[in-house]
């Protein structure tokens, strides 16, 4: 962990950040830093060590801040829940949060923390076993700023692709196991809240969500620099367009992708199966006008007074079995002192 740590790989993202000096001075002590860090450490642990410090710097940390928001202060949080009391957590149980939302929130971050040792396997293969080049270019020379823009634009449109077509395809239009796994765990979500992005059973999360996000990475062979400017991006993504707020660092981008994931999920996955809405704005799949969120929210809460209502059932026939059991007891031991 004292690579993922240490001043040259921190200065990766905190100088162009926090640095007040002129572009060429900032730009000669980036350089100088990401040599430092290329120098210093095999290609295998700057591309796995850059990867976690992405994910956890956009992704985990600030996810889990909003999740914990969102069950210690549901009062707050419900304000600016695009979904009212349905997109939190625990429903419109607020304060009573069940052992399935941590285990939600625990899956969501188990699954990231194997994509990223898949990644590891993956590159460990290809370096060490077959000795082949690493699928992502760690290298001294710094890409020029017209090919990481050709790059990301590639790998972004690669990645809306795969997304729609797996997600569509292989896990909606299907008889698959993976088709009942996705919907079995994916789809018995009420709404997208904090730490639901990498919420699915691994097998499809694996399918759905680490092969689109790594395999443009592989076949357009990144630089490290615009692989950590793809994931940025895409950390940033799940972030907050599974959190459910209403609020947002960019309304113009993100709101919209965030309202897109509500639909998906208050629908049951009729439509919306690509992340930014191209492929399905081309395939004409896309769903959410206002008066199908309005019916798909009233849905979604009948659905959960069902749920609480069965509960409810169940726990009463225990409590009525269980004073049965002892009456029963009392019956026999009356009619074994006859």
């Amino acid at each position: 962990m004292d690579a993922l740590f240490c001043i040259p790989m921190l200065s990766v993202f905190l100088i162009p950040v926090l640095s007040s000096y002129s572009t060429t001075l900032n730009f000669l002590f980036f350089y100088m830093t990401w040599s430092t860090l290329v120098l210093s450490h095999t290609p295998l642990r700057v591309e796995m060590f850059g990867t976690i410090a992405v994910r956890l710097i956009f992704y985990a940390l600030p996810s889990i801040i909003m999740f914990l928001f969102d069950i210690l202060t549901p009062s707050a949080s419900v304000v600016i829940k695009a979904q009212g009391a349905t997109g939190l957590p625990g429903g419109k149980r607020r304060r009573n949060i069940r052992v399935r939302e941590l285990k939600i929130a625990g899956w969501s971050l188990l699954n990231l923390f194997m994509s990223i040792m898949l990644q590891w396997v993956i590159e460990a293969l290809c370096v060490k076993a077959f000795k082949m080049r690493s699928t992502v270019k760690v290298a001294l020379k710094l890409p020029m700023p017209y090919e990481m823009v050709r790059d990301l634009i590639l790998g972004l449109l690669a990645r809306e692709a795969l997304t729609y077509g797996i997600h569509r395809y292989a896990l909606h239009e299907s008889n698959s196991i993976l088709t009942k796994f996705h919907h079995f765990w994916y789809h018995q979500l009420h709404a997208p809240f904090p730490l639901s992005a990498h919420y699915d059973h691994p097998l499809t999360y694996l399918l759905s969500n680490f092969i689109p996000t790594y395999l443009p990475a592989v076949m357009f062979r990144f630089h490290m620099l615009t692989y950590l400017i793809y994931l940025v991006i895409i950390s940033v993504e799940e972030t907050f367009a599974y959190s459910g707020y209403t609020v947002m660092p960019t309304n113009f981008f993100l709101v919209g992708i965030a309202r897109r994931m509500d639909m998906h999920l208050l629908t049951y996955g009729e439509g919306n199966f690509g992340p930014w809405g191209i492929m399905d704005w081309i395939f004409k799949t896309t769903v959410g006008d206002a008066e199908l969120i309005d019916d798909a929210t009233d849905d979604a809460e009948e659905r959960e007074r069902e749920a609480r209502a069965k509960r409810a059932y169940e726990a009463a026939q225990k409590k009525s079995n269980a004073n049965v059991r002892p009456s029963k007891v009392q019956a026999q031991s009356v009619r074994g002192r006859r």
